[in-house]
């Protein structure tokens, strides 16, 4: 019954989104970066034979950076003949419903450059994404971390974020935690000193949506993996990788304060005190220790599942053009991109203005935090796992793998191989 509500669904929004315009085509600019521009010193792109007024428009979900944005909006368009820049605001939550809502309204009314989740977003709007695999700056994308449709490249990352093992190096030694095994003793070990060895927190995704991305994400091709387990021809019990993470956790529910009883507040000012010695937490978490004198260093680490020597990275979104603006405001604002991504210009507004931990490889951020940089190292040697959450069934992690997750925490009596059988039923709910 939920397969076949689903799939009314999803027919009835592309319905909408088809209403108030003619069905998008394909990129049919037919230019490529470079072609009848010039560049200037500074990396901006000068476009000739074009429209004086030209407008691209920029409609972005991370309105943490809407400042920033405008102001890199206006020096690109003061130094770039011709072109004008604007940025669109949000009005308040519901950005990817805003954005349907534009697309919708058709073209005078959509934006040139969008922000579009990778995975189930993505694939949604695939018919008004341009296709930029052949721009020049894609060869910097980090590795898998564009986002592509149909086999195309059609987002380029904001940046990138990444989580595994954070951990204080005063207590704890990256080289020697490889397996199972080291994992183990070495969380006995700062047990008996009188420390909690790990911390996992109660937030849904904290709690179990992070740490399971692991095993999944170690399959030959994870996404083939997950429509199996979607249509109930493969489960994780059984499966050689998702019985050894089993093993993980059980270690951890041995040692370790019980996350039930762990907000994320109190995990990240824990490991901030000394208290914790390993937290399983992102980059994002360094905000978090602003105001504490950490006296230690820190970094991250993977969580070696079947000798796992990678962190989870992945974007939280991405930047498009749309296949329904005019051929010269594509043009444009493949223009723009270029600078953005290939120019000192557009790289100081990345890292030093937005923040970001670059998903480009030509993007140096030599003072970016120590967990940012930890993410930043290990996706530029090529060791990063996707986030296969994007391709769960939608709203799993809480209504579903959480509640058996608490279940498992609860009952010290239950086995890893007893908790993988809670999570494939829990699937199987969720996919009915």
């Amino acid at each position: 019954m939920k397969k076949l509500l689903n799939l009314f669904l999803a027919v009835l929004l592309m319905a909408t989104l088809l209403a108030g315009c003619n069905q998008p085509g394909e990129d049919t600019s037919g230019a490529s970066v470079g072609d009848g521009t010039e560049t200037s010193m500074d990396g901006a792109v000068t476009p000739e034979g074009k429209d004086k007024d030209v407008v691209i428009t920029m409609f972005v979900s991370k309105v943490e950076i809407a400042d920033q944005l405008e102001a890199m909006a206006k020096e690109y368009s003061d130094q770039t003949n011709g072109v004008t820049v604007e940025v669109w605001g949000t009005t308040g939550d519901g950005y990817f419903d805003q954005l349907q809502s534009k697309l919708s309204a058709g073209a005078s009314q959509s934006p040139t450059i969008f922000s579009v989740n990778p995975g189930e977003e993505a694939i949604l709007l695939k018919n008004y994404l341009v296709d930029l695999s052949d721009e020049s700056y894609v060869q910097y994308v980090a590795q898998n971390m564009e986002v592509k449709v149909d086999g195309k490249t059609v987002g380029i990352p904001f940046g990138l974020e990444g989580f595994g093992l954070v951990y204080n190096e005063s207590l704890v030694s990256a080289n020697e935690i490889t397996n199972f095994d080291s994992f183990e003793s070495t969380l006995q070990k700062l047990k008996g000193e009188g420390l909690n060895p790990f911390s996992l927190s109660q937030e849904d995704y904290f709690l179990i949506a992070h740490i399971l991305n692991v095993p999944f994400a170690m399959q030959e091709n994870p996404e083939e993996f997950i429509q199996a387990v979607n249509g109930g021809t493969q489960a994780l019990s059984g499966n050689a990788i998702f019985e050894e993470w089993a093993k993980f956790m059980e270690a951890i529910r041995a040692t370790c304060a019980n996350p039930m009883e762990v907000t994320y507040d109190k995990q990240t000012g824990d490991f901030a005190t000394g208290k914790n010695a390993i937290i399983h937490q992102g980059n994002w978490a360094w905000g978090m220790f602003a105001d504490y004198d950490l006296g230690f260093d820190i970094s991250m680490m993977p969580l070696p599942v079947n000798g796992n020597d990678k962190i989870s990275i992945g974007v939280a979104s991405a930047w498009c053009i749309s296949s329904i603006a005019t051929e010269e405001e594509q043009a444009a604002a493949k223009d723009l991109f270029t600078w953005m991504f290939e120019s000192t210009g557009g790289h100081r507004y990345i890292v030093d203005e937005f923040k970001f931990v670059p998903a480009m490889t030509n993007i140096n951020a030599p003072d970016l935090d120590p967990l940012s940089k930890a993410v930043n190292a290990y996706s530029n040697e090529g060791k990063s796992l996707i986030w296969t959450f994007n391709y769960w069934p939608a709203g799993i992690v809480g209504s579903d793998l959480a509640p058996a997750t608490q279940k498992f925490f609860m009952d010290e009596n239950m086995t890893g191989a007893q908790f993988l059988q809670e999570l494939d039923a829990a699937w199987a709910n969720a996919t009915q």
